[in-house]
């Protein structure tokens, strides 16, 4: 099928793994933009915050799972307050169990996906809905685990000209050294690393934003416990 006049043409999206050719349109980003950190430089309609496998049993296995957790339920409200689409996946939830019911009541019409597939993008279905229907060009990342499933999702959605969003504040794994040498690939790959607050406060951009005073709220119910 011909794109529309104006839009990029398509890219061949392969890896091992996936059953045949996929094409993913490229990246909309302008040009000039690429390679700096503009995340949802262009509008919250072809972005997305996917949240990955935040099942209770695999936060249970982590150290800072609480945290992560909580920082994950930031990022959704956050993001939901600014009418960014936010989506789920879990990793075999008929016998890992569903994303934890405290995430899923800030986002009550998202859409959920179960998969196998380690990376969410290997997955034809999640593939599909995702990005070919949406046509999204940005995606913020949050979830469980970062050497893994974190991994190969944000090379899969790189390697098809998807800019990618880590937040570093809500993303989680078994063992830190492990997540520390995935992060630093990850960033020789073009994924930026960033918190979720350093992202949310560069979309509002000024105290002027309609979302800024509840924004602020936010931060403060998100934020740390204080110390006893």
């Amino acid at each position: 099928m011909s794109l529309p006049p104006g839009k990029a043409d398509a890219s061949t999206f392969k890896r091992p793994g996936f059953r045949g050719e996929k094409t993913l349109p490229r990246s909309r980003t302008p040009t000039h933009c690429r390679g700096k950190f503009h995340p949802l430089s262009e509008t919250a309609a072809t972005s997305l915050l996917l949240v990955v496998d935040l099942q209770p049993a695999f936060l249970d296995a982590i150290p800072g799972g609480t945290r992560t957790l909580r920082r994950a339920a930031f990022a959704v409200a956050a993001a939901r307050g600014l009418g960014l689409p936010v989506a789920f996946t879990e990793q075999v939830p008929a016998k890992l169990g569903p994303t934890a019911p405290s995430l899923l009541s800030l986002a009550p019409d998202a859409p959920v996906y179960a998969k196998e597939t380690f990376s969410a993008l290997a997955d034809d279905a999640i593939r599909a809905a995702l990005l070919e229907e949406r046509g999204i060009d940005h995606l913020l990342l949050c979830g469980i685990e970062t050497p893994i499933c974190i991994h190969q999702t944000a090379l899969d959605a790189r390697r098809g000209g998807i800019e990618v969003t880590l937040l570093s504040d809500a993303i989680g794994s078994r063992r830190d050294d492990d997540a520390d040498v995935c992060l630093s690939a990850l960033r020789a790959a073009g994924v930026h690393v960033m918190p979720s607050e350093t992202v949310f406060y560069s979309l509002l951009g000024s105290a002027r934003h309609p979302f800024f005073r509840a924004f602020t709220k936010l931060v403060k119910a998100h934020a740390e416990p204080a110390a006893t």
